[in-house]
């Protein structure tokens, strides 16, 4: 395959990443421009590239995306989403609750929720610290 192919590929990949912003495709996209350099360095053979693109890939998986991560999350560049960007948000309670029930509304749901240590009453603020399946786990405001 010739090694134009390989790099028009990687492009895409990284413009799909744009999109996604899981730092998988970033890898493989790496992986593709190894591959691109393997075929500019007279490798014709196909499966030799189609090998040095996944081992790259793979290893680029294993190793750096870890380490991306890791330094975008440290920088607050990689926002948390999902149920543990509710982590830090303000809630209020609707029932009593204590270490082992209760319900909060937070985010304009009502959740199941329980404390880390003794009982938080009705109608008070509280913060969510952790989410524990389907259970918000809050601490009252200081």
């Amino acid at each position: 395959m010739d090694w134009w192919i390989w790099v028009i590929l990687a492009v895409v990949l990284v413009i799909i990443e744009m999109l996604t912003l899981d730092l998988v495709l970033l890898m493989i996209a790496g992986g593709a421009l190894a591959a691109a350099l393997a075929s500019g360095l007279a490798v014709d053979n196909f499966l030799v590239q189609a090998l040095i693109w996944a081992i790259t890939s793979l290893l680029l998986l294993v190793t750096l995306r870890r380490w991306m991560l890791d330094r975008l999350r440290a920088k607050g560049a990689l926002p948390e989403t999902n149920v543990q960007g509710f982590v830090g948000k303000p809630a209020h309670t609707l029932t009593e609750v204590t270490m082992t029930s209760g319900r909060v509304k937070f985010h304009g749901e009502v959740w199941t929720a329980r404390t880390t240590q003794g009982a938080v009453s009705p109608d008070q603020p509280v913060t969510v610290v952790a989410i524990d399946g389907a259970t918000a786990v809050i601490e009252p405001l200081a």
